[in-house]
């Protein structure tokens, strides 16, 4: 299972972006998917989740900011950030946990993929 996070660009103080996360691959399913990010000499931490049944969370610095969504027709992943901040300079990369194809419509051996990341830089 391969993932593909794009739409990380500079934008100014205030502005608004949305990243995107197209999953490619054969599997049964996908129970999670999740925004996590890194800015220079920090740790990776979540952003955003969002689960199977449609449920979220978001982290408390971008709540109420930062929306997650999700499009399974597509097998596609959405993170929608507004009035973004230079403290949201960071590397975004996108995360899913599920499971592998088992035999006939059963499922198989869980996975959890990360794609490569996408560049987002606030200026102030």
């Amino acid at each position: 299972v391969q993932l593909q996070a794009s739409g990380g660009r500079l934008v100014q103080a205030g502005g608004s972006l949305r990243l995107s996360c197209a999953i490619s691959g054969t599997f049964h399913s996908i129970k999670t998917m999740a925004w996590y990010r890194q800015a220079p000499g920090k740790e990776r931490g979540l952003v955003a989740r969002i689960t199977s049944e449609g449920n979220t969370e978001e982290a408390a610095s971008v709540k109420d900011r930062f929306t997650i969504s999700r499009d399974s027709a597509d097998n596609t992943m959405n993170l929608h950030m507004n009035n973004l901040k230079p403290e949201d300079t960071a590397v975004y990369y996108c995360n899913a946990f599920g499971f592998l194809q088992g035999k006939g419509w059963s499922p198989g051996r869980s996975f959890h993929s990360w794609g490569q990341g996408t560049l987002v830089t606030v200026s102030s």
